[in-house]
């Protein structure tokens, strides 16, 4: 890398991918979103009770429990799935109000979800009856409950901020002050959205999710839920990372409410027996894109544990293989490093890109069982993490082939390493051998 080139990585770009990474709201996102991360975990554990892909094991549940065994299994599905939505707009308003000062985040957080609330259309059945739609509190609410979380509290903090509050006696126990101190902005941030919902209900788009869907959500789904929009965002992960920058936080942050949105929809529809609608959501790109961690470095890691000749590449594998395996790949990235190296930045960009391609065509022509909503956890074991997302053996079998065309990529720069790494000890152990027959005359 040139002098002038690292200068510019060195002054310009780390300062300023940190600032986004480290942004208030972009870290409102990734901290908001993690509230939801348990429901969904929990949702999908009773989802794979329900769906287990085997027919033996399918039909000794109904057997034992009845027909519907499945149905009320589901129950619990329901309870968590379809209201991620509204937990997400607490958890990021939340965040957000504690970023800042002088503001309660509970007290911001609640005035949020009543904005969220407002703007959801109510249904009416025959009898009259006025009913929330769950739909809006769970996925297809979620893009919305990210505009909510960040703008209604940067509003709601800007008129706390501009002392439009109550101020209590020093008397008045703190959780009532905060009550009374919110009073006029959360009545503010009320008025207002009464306003925008009552205003749009005169246009053709008639309901606020409308509006979000319609200009919003469809364009930004349709190109993060595309292959291109794969690409750019996996792009951007391995560049970050190659100086030193998380990438996957600073990325998902971003792309998180599409991936998971679209996670979301393929678990609805497998629990309605549709077709599965996304190729691109959260679990692929955790289970067959990141496997192994970010660059995809598991095959790298084990080639260094299994067929290192260096002395200190072996050592970095026997420390890097087990982390790997849980997809855990920090060792590798500071141990080899991969960090700042030109050399090794290539096969760490290339490898993920073409995991996607092959990911992406092998469930678009149906050779592989796309992901089903499951929420694996990031650190499970590849080949289980494949079985898991898709309910299907294919997936394991996706991840075994992306391993290995990984593994063909990155062999040629591990040798090239190996063999740099052979001749540095090597010379090492000239000098030091010649150092000792000096010491020795």
């Amino acid at each position: 890398m040139s002098e002038k080139k690292s200068s510019f990585v060195q002054d310009r770009l780390i300062p300023l991918t940190g600032k986004i990474a480290s942004s208030r709201h972009l870290v409102a996102l990734r901290d908001g979103f993690a509230l939801v991360m348990p429901l969904i975990i929990i949702g999908s554990v009773f989802m794979i009770i329900s769906n287990f892909p085997i027919p033996a094991y399918l039909a000794w549940m109904t057997s034992v429990f009845g027909p519907n065994w499945a149905t009320v299994v589901g129950w619990a599905t329901n309870a968590t799935f379809s209201i991620i939505g509204m937990v997400a707009v607490i958890g990021i308003s939340y965040q957000l109000a504690q970023s800042y000062k002088d503001v309660d985040p509970l007290a911001a957080s609640m005035i949020a979800l009543g904005a969220f609330m407002l703007t959801i259309p109510l249904h009416i059945d025959k009898a009259g009856a006025a009913f929330v739609p769950l739909a809006q509190l769970g996925s297809v609410g979620l893009f919305e409950a990210l505009l909510i979380g960040l703008f209604i509290t940067d509003f709601y903090v800007w008129m706390m901020h501009k002392n439009w509050q109550f101020h209590m006696p020093d008397t008045v126990p703190p959780a009532v002050g905060n009550a009374f101190s919110s009073l006029i902005p959360g009545f503010v941030v009320i008025i207002v959205m009464w306003l925008i919902r009552l205003g749009i209900s005169f246009t053709f788009f008639k309901t606020i999710p409308n509006v979000i869907t319609v200009i919003l959500t469809q364009p930004l789904t349709a190109v993060g839920g595309s292959i291109w929009g794969a690409l750019v965002a996996e792009f951007f992960v391995s560049f970050l990372w190659l100086f030193g920058i998380h990438g996957a936080n600073v990325v998902g942050g971003i792309m998180a409410p599409i991936w998971l949105g679209q996670m979301a929809q393929n678990a609805d529809a497998v629990k309605a027996h549709k077709a599965i609608p996304n190729i691109v959501n959260q679990q692929f790109v955790d289970n067959f894109v990141h496997a192994g961690g970010s660059g995809e470095t598991i095959s790298l890691a084990l080639m260094m544990l299994f067929l290192a000749k260096s002395a200190n590449l072996k050592a970095i594998g026997q420390l890097a293989g087990a982390p790997a395996l849980f997809n855990i790949n920090e060792p590798i990235m500071f141990g080899m490093p991969i960090v700042l190296n030109p050399v090794m930045a290539i096969p760490f960009i290339v490898v993920p890109l073409v995991s996607v391609i092959t990911t992406y065509y092998s469930m678009k022509f149906g050779w592989v069982a796309r992901t089903i909503g499951v929420a694996v956890p990031w650190t499970t074991p590849p080949i289980i993490s494949g079985w898991l997302a898709t309910g299907h053996l294919s997936g394991a079998v996706l991840q075994l082939v992306n391993f290995v065309i990984g593994g063909a990529i990155y062999y040629p720069f591990f040798k090239f390493a190996d063999r740099q790494a052979l001749k540095a000890e090597a010379k090492m152990a000239a000098e030091e051998a010649a150092a000792a027959q000096e010491a020795t005359n």
